[in-house]
């Protein structure tokens, strides 16, 4: 009887011991986020309508049809009078950016970001360890990460990732990064930063396509701190539910759709082409086929099998078509949109078929700080939180799209009701703004004016 049992009870206890270890493994996948930080800059960096009439006129390479031009985009393009330019362009000196405007940018944002989270969360920057930082326009040696280490006294067995080259979708990228990396380290903590390096990279050039970019882009970032310890899961203020990442630079369209490239004076700029809308829409409606199975109850599922089918049969590639008839509602409760611009927000409500009250948040991040590139979505949640929407066991649906071309996509759950002011304590009141409208067409209408066409602005 003893040899019985032991034949059947020792197997037993090592599938036991085996499934349990399975079970420890897997919630060591959690991805938990302790804070998050964003930068404002200081009032001497701001962008009002003078400053960027004073701007646009030290071109001297543009007439006053170029001028026309980003005066429209300017009216159209939803930013307000509060954003914030990098130094180096504020004082003038856009056409001779130096390395150390560059980097003084960058430690800026990464100081004053890191000072703040690594004080209210209490966390030691000795105890990280994972540091991942995304700059798409800068690589510099020693890397970006190596000077957040230097600063901060990192310990020697830190891993350190620097990511460039992602756009504007870089932060999820960053944060699927150390999801994985979640997986071999147990009991982690990880810091990701993301911004975007606008100063040296602002174009000086006459290209249309190419001055869109210094109408929307603005300086800006963030800073996260992350964890799969779930021994601090009490202190998470939001749990990783799933992250789905879809990359169609394949495609020869949307893979120049938005481009680093130099203009045919040697200008270098950042070319945005009139494919780019309908590279989002593709990329998107390709990343909601693998996501939306993850995220919609099994009613809405149902409508999604027919719905896809049909989107398949007839081909449909605008954003217009990517969620007829899906209530996303019955899966998420907020949709934090990357502000990369009015069109860029309009197009996914559209095809998400979102309120006014959905698209505020990304309105209002747009028209307060403008396009930060890959620091731009945690504005938007930002908002959200210091308008206090969010709340425990609440989903938040995170769109991101950018150069590549690439759709990243996330689904985060609120941990605890969130009412931090963070980077809007000092204006959230005044939002959402009643008018966007822009003054710069009040204050520069006289452009539009066709009799004056004779007139140079050399």
């Amino acid at each position: 009887m003893e040899l019985f049992l032991a034949i059947y009870l020792v197997p037993l206890a090592f599938v036991i011991f085996h499934l349990y270890k399975l079970l420890l493994r897997w919630g060591d996948h959690h991805c938990y986020m302790i804070g998050y930080e964003c930068y404002k800059a200081t009032d001497d960096r701001r962008l009002d309508t003078e400053s960027c009439a004073k701007v646009v006129l030290r071109n001297k390479n543009l007439g006053l049809d170029e001028y026309r031009f980003l005066l429209k985009t300017m009216v159209s393009s939803g930013i307000g009078e509060e954003t914030y330019g990098p130094r180096n362009i504020v004082l003038g000196k856009e056409e001779c950016p130096s390395l150390a405007d560059a980097l003084s940018e960058m430690h800026e944002i990464f100081n004053d970001t890191l000072d703040e989270l690594f004080a209210k969360s209490g966390v030691s920057p000795l105890e990280i360890d994972i540091l991942v930082v995304n700059v798409s326009l800068l690589s510099s040696m020693p890397s970006l990460t190596a000077r957040i280490v230097n600063r901060y006294k990192m310990k020697s067995d830190i891993k350190v990732f620097n990511l460039s080259g992602m756009g504007c979708s870089a932060s999820l990228v960053a944060i699927d990064l150390v999801k994985h990396l979640f997986k071999t380290y147990k009991n982690a903590l990880a810091v990701v930063v993301s911004s975007e390096s606008v100063g040296p990279n602002w174009y000086c050039g006459k290209d249309r396509s190419m001055m869109l970019s210094n109408c929307l882009f603005r300086s800006g970032g963030c800073s996260m701190l992350l964890t799969n310890n779930r021994a601090l899961k009490h202190r998470a203020i939001m749990k990783l539910k799933c992250l789905v990442r879809t990359h169609i630079g394949s495609v020869d369209d949307a893979y120049t759709s938005c481009i680093q490239m130099e203009d045919d004076l040697g200008y270098r700029g950042f070319r945005l082409t009139k494919n780019l809308t309908k590279a989002a829409a593709q990329a998107l409606t390709m990343n909601l086929r693998v996501l939306v199975p993850k995220v919609l109850p099994l009613w809405e599922l149902v409508r999604y099998i027919s719905m896809t089918y049909q989107m398949r049969k007839v081909k449909m590639a605008t954003m217009e078509g990517i969620g007829a008839r899906l209530n996303f509602k019955a899966g998420v409760e907020h949709f934090c949109i990357h502000p990369g611009g009015k069109a860029v927000i309009d197009e996914v409500g559209k095809g998400l078929h979102l309120s006014e009250y959905d698209l505020e948040p990304a309105r209002m991040a747009l028209h307060r700080f403008g396009n930060t590139s890959a620091g731009g979505l945690w504005y938007v949640l930002g908002y959200m939180e210091a308008k206090r929407r969010l709340k425990k066991g609440d989903r938040i649906f995170m769109i991101s799209l950018g150069a590549g071309f690439k759709c990243n996509n996330c689904v985060w759950e609120v941990m605890k009701d969130l009412e931090d002011g963070n980077v809007w304590k000092d204006c959230i009141d005044s939002y959402p703004s009643k008018s966007l409208v822009n003054p710069f067409m009040e204050k520069y209408g006289w452009i539009n004016d066709e009799s004056l066409s004779f007139i140079g602005l050399n």
